[in-house]
């Protein structure tokens, strides 16, 4: 089932209305559904890479925005709503490991984490249970996801379809990557 939903949102990046369906699938994916809009966004700056800073844009914009919900859930509906989504995707003690976590390190466990492949989804819901300041909550995710979305698209735009297996095969590594480069400015600013 999972593989069909994939092949369908790979399939709408050619649709005429792909950007308003990258928005959704982006939007989406930071409260509840489980595809990530790299399926979307990937194949769309190949086929098109004089727009692929506005399909970042368009991923980042609404990716922020479905965080928000994602956000109102776990700090409204934590009990009804957002403990079944943790559990259904096998992590059900999340909320105890991110409370400690953002007691411990606050936003850098949003920008961290925004930029991995652990879901989104999960760290938008966990902010709003845990109450972490929403202000900060909103800041760091416009930084992480927009790293995360525009870096796709700046290697995608320069290396084009060469590119594209590798990212495919290797997107942990690159954004990995990219948090650590997050985590060591952070530390450089702090101890510098």
């Amino acid at each position: 089932m999972l593989r069909a939903l994939y092949d369908r949102v790979l399939a709408l990046a050619g649709h005429r209305r792909a950007p308003t369906y990258l928005a959704g699938v982006s939007f989406a994916e930071s409260s509840f559904f489980p595809i990530p809009p790299d399926a979307m966004l990937i194949p769309m700056c190949i086929a098109r890479p004089d727009l692929a800073y506005r399909y970042a844009a368009i991923c980042t914009v609404a990716s922020v925005l479905g965080g928000i919900l994602g956000y109102a859930i776990g700090f409204w509906l934590f009990d009804a709503l957002a403990e079944p989504v943790l559990r259904a995707y096998g992590h059900a003690d999340a909320m105890d490991t991110f409370q400690g976590w953002y007691d411990r390190w606050g936003a850098l466990v949003i920008l961290i984490k925004g930029l991995t492949p652990i879901p989104y989804k999960i760290v938008t819901i966990a902010s709003g249970a845990a109450q972490f300041n929403f202000f900060i909550f909103v800041l760091a995710s416009i930084v992480t996801r927009g790293a995360r979305f525009f870096l796709l698209a700046f290697l995608l735009r320069r290396y084009g379809p060469p590119i594209r297996d590798f990212i495919e095969r290797r997107l942990t590594l690159v954004t990995t990557g990219a948090a650590a480069g997050i985590v060591l400015g952070f530390v450089a600013l702090k101890f510098l």
